[in-house]
């Protein structure tokens, strides 16, 4: 095999690993429960919140307007919860409890981001970039350099709890724990990861999407 046959071999198996890395973006169920006796949830016509914990209002209003409309199509009637509580009162529990009450709030789904991890990933990238391509070109660089590999990326895992809650009882139904690899774009994997919730509840026969 020539240099050049070698070298575009590489290539080829940097975009299959690149594509690999495109379809782990998505939100992986690593973990779901359901409260005992809970068969269906019938919350239809009545509403149920959306909500998104983080502090950032750019993510959270999309987030949980995307819940808001997953839940809406299956029955009940989504209200992202930026709609019901001013933003300087959401970390007080009590205040948030009255403002859900008067709005007559029957259910809350939530999503919380609970980790981040960052790790090195060494990827075909780096073993079809510069010297490593060439075994000569390697063999120079590698007695110049004794323990060096490469560059390599940081990969990203976000991990995100969701419960669903019957508030006119205050109860846990359902929980579920997602765990996505490097979102491209986080109002898009946020935007997502509100429909793959629902989507779940649907899968698991909790709720049913209602006929157009």
């Amino acid at each position: 095999m020539t240099r050049h046959s070698a070298l575009a071999s590489l290539l080829i198996s940097w975009f299959v690993a690149a594509a690999a890395v495109t379809v782990m973006a998505r939100n992986d169920f690593v973990s779901t429960w359901k409260a005992d006796g809970v068969t269906q949830i019938d919350f239809a016509g009545r509403k149920v919140a959306a909500v998104l914990i983080v502090d950032d209002p750019s993510l959270r209003v999309p987030a949980e307007e995307a819940l808001a409309r997953e839940i809406s199509a299956r029955g009940p009637i989504g209200v992202p919860a930026y709609q019901i509580i001013p933003q300087e009162e959401l970390t007080n529990t009590d205040a948030a409890k009255g403002w859900f009450e008067r709005r007559g709030i029957a259910g809350l789904v939530v999503l919380r981001p609970v980790k981040t991890e960052t790790e090195k990933v060494y990827s075909a990238a780096v073993w079809a970039s510069g010297y490593y391509g060439y075994a000569w070109d390697y063999w120079g660089y590698g007695w110049a350099n004794v323990t060096p590999i490469g560059k390599g990326r940081d990969q990203r895992t976000i991990t995100v709890e969701t419960m669903l809650y019957d508030l006119t009882k205050g109860t846990a139904m359902w929980a579920a724990v997602t765990r996505t690899t490097d979102p491209k774009d986080v109002q898009s994997y946020v935007k997502g990861l509100a429909k793959d919730v629902v989507k779940r509840l649907e899968s698991d026969g909790l709720v049913r999407t209602l006929p157009r």
